[in-house]
């Protein structure tokens, strides 16, 4: 990957819409571009140009800027915006043009362009270069692929926090005097406390980043379709009076609190009939396994049975909720003798308790900390890697004062964990890590 080259990609989703964006960015980004514009005005950074798309003429010089309309060469109207160097994305001079969202338009752009001298990006190139140029942290990388990959509101704010850039630890590089045994310890700890903390969000910050599972399981017709139906406000499980309706799985993302939750509609657990509902309840089975989250659903109106005995046995091996639903037909809470799992009473068909549900799912969700991590927590798995492994360094610092080693060796320690929270922010990542991480972002961001 020559970083010199001029690149060129299309910016935009395929398929065909209101306008679609083709990228280049490069020493020749005007050079290139220019041949296959008629614009109304000479280009000027960091402003928007109306004009036309048209097939470039024979030479090399750019078209004129248009003083009448012509539609003899014309492909299609465009807007043209320069953004130049180094007050650009990827610091390069940038030209994007964004015209009607037709597949074959942007393609034949690109093809224009790469016939010019251009090279098509590769995945993520654009922010790799800003990047490499000190345009931008890794962090702030990988926070611009998160905001791309933003299933709910919530997750697209925290991406755009993160666009921010993260924190670092500055050690002083003059000449010190060296510090008591038990005030070098103390620092240490003082470093080492809130990253102990941050590492620990990563288990609510994860689930902010790639969502949650919740499965819906109980026995037939205890109205687990119904509530499947409520939460997702629309009706998209068949409901029946017949037990045993729901045969397959059946699956559907909502936001809850802003994080991305699939729930998981499953067959009623008993003892099977046939083939057909043997299979779905295996799969029942397997959904509880792979779920992060269970609602067990008990029908509040009768006694409970064996097989809800049996699913709260299960429930309490792993994180659970009891719903007692169809609590319309009943005044009383269902007995629930020893379990201990939070319990909340609905009515899937007048909607009662269905707020509350919600609340304990996002309860279950935050943890201690809930949304209040809003503001700090790691949604990274690789960063909550480097972190416990700073964490690691900074305790054997710790122990090598202790042990009375020279602090030259103490120092190794420390930079240690310096340079594990470097390589967050990209300061000493490898190009293994780099073409790792920009690898799996889309091609023309």
């Amino acid at each position: 990957m020559n970083l010199d080259d001029t690149i060129v990609a299309i910016a935009t989703p395929p398929g065909r819409g209101g306008i679609g964006v083709v990228r280049l960015s490069g020493p020749e980004a005007r050079a290139i571009a220019l041949p296959m514009l008629r614009l109304k005005h000479e280009l000027e950074a960091g402003h928007a140009v109306f004009g036309e798309l048209v097939e470039p003429g024979g030479g090399a010089e750019p078209c004129p800027v248009v003083t009448e309309r012509s539609s003899a060469d014309r492909i299609d109207e465009v807007v043209v915006t320069y953004f130049a160097k180094p007050h650009s994305y990827t610091t390069d001079d940038i030209i994007e043009i964004s015209s009607h969202s037709s597949p074959i338009v942007l393609r034949h752009v690109v093809e224009l362009a790469l016939a010019r001298g251009a090279r098509l990006a590769e995945p993520g190139e654009f922010t790799m270069r800003a990047f490499l140029n000190g345009r931008i942290d890794l962090t702030q990388a990988e926070a611009v692929r998160d905001l791309i990959d933003s299933q709910t509101l919530y997750q697209a704010k925290v991406a755009a926090q993160q666009l921010e850039g993260e924190a670092g630890i500055d050690f002083a590089e003059d000449d010190i005097s060296v510090l008591p045994t038990e005030q070098i310890v103390q620092r240490i700890a003082t470093i080492r406390g809130p990253l102990e903390e941050l590492a620990a969000t990563f288990a609510y910050g994860k689930i902010v980043h790639e969502g949650l599972t919740l499965a819906i399981v109980g026995r037939p017709n205890v109205g687990k379709s119904s509530l499947f139906n409520r939460l997702v406000e629309r009706e998209r499980a068949i409901v029946t009076a017949t037990p045993g309706t729901t045969r397959d799985l059946i699956s559907e993302t909502v936001a809850l609190g802003g994080i991305p939750v699939r729930l998981v509609d499953t067959a009623g657990i008993r003892r099977a009939l046939d083939e057909a509902e043997s299979i779905g309840i295996r799969k029942s089975m397997e959904a509880i396994a792979g779920a992060d989250l269970v609602l067990i659903v008990l029908d509040s109106s009768q006694p409970v049975t064996e097989e809800d005995t049996e699913l709260l046995e299960q429930g309490a091996k792993r994180p659970a909720i009891v719903v007692e639903n169809k609590a319309d037909l009943s005044s009383f809470p269902t007995s629930v003798l020893g379990s201990q799992l939070p319990r909340v009473r609905t009515s899937a068909i007048t909607g009662e308790g269905i707020g509350g549900l919600r609340n304990e799912i996002l309860r279950h969700i935050g943890g201690e900390t809930g949304v209040q991590a809003e503001t700090g927590f790691v949604t990274s798995l690789r960063h909550q890697s480097l972190i416990r492994e700073a964490i690691t360094a900074l305790d054997a610092a710790q122990a090598a004062v202790r042990g009375k080693i020279p602090h030259e060796m103490i120092l190794l320690d420390l930079y240690n964990a310096l340079r594990q929270l470097d390589e967050i922010t990209g300061a000493t990542a490898t190009d293994d890590i780099l073409n790792l991480i920009f690898s799996t972002f889309c091609i023309g961001k």
